[in-house]
Order: structure tokens, then sequence, then C-alpha cells
């Protein structure tokens, strides 16, 4: 039982660092934020015409 309560506390602390260290632009600078993940937001899918599949019209 110590065994599986220290490997849930490990993991728990590990996903939490992982969290601050990814968002320490985010947290931490003034007018920081999260990095956008959309297709139409990227500069190089833009080049290479590949769009996002939400603004997908039908034709």
């Amino acid at each position: 039982m110590k065994i599986v309560l220290l490997t849930v506390v490990a993991a728990v602390v590990l996903i939490g660092l992982a969290v601050v260290i990814m968002g320490v632009k985010a947290l931490f600078v003034k007018g920081g934020k999260f990095p956008t993940g959309h297709a139409h937001d990227i500069p190089e899918l833009k080049r290479r015409g590949i769009g996002c599949a939400h603004r997908h019209t039908e034709p």
C-alpha cells in the first residue's frame, strides 16, 4: 500500500511540474498566453495551404 501511495504522489508531482514548466510564459510573463494550436494560426501550415477543419465549407 505504501508503494502505491508513493507512486501516485510521484505521478501527481511530475504532472504538476510538467504543467508549470509548459506554462512558464503564460503564468509568469505579463500578457503571456499559451500558444494557439489551430492550423489557421500557424504560418507554415498557411504556406502549405493547410487549413483548419472547423473552417471547411461544403462544396
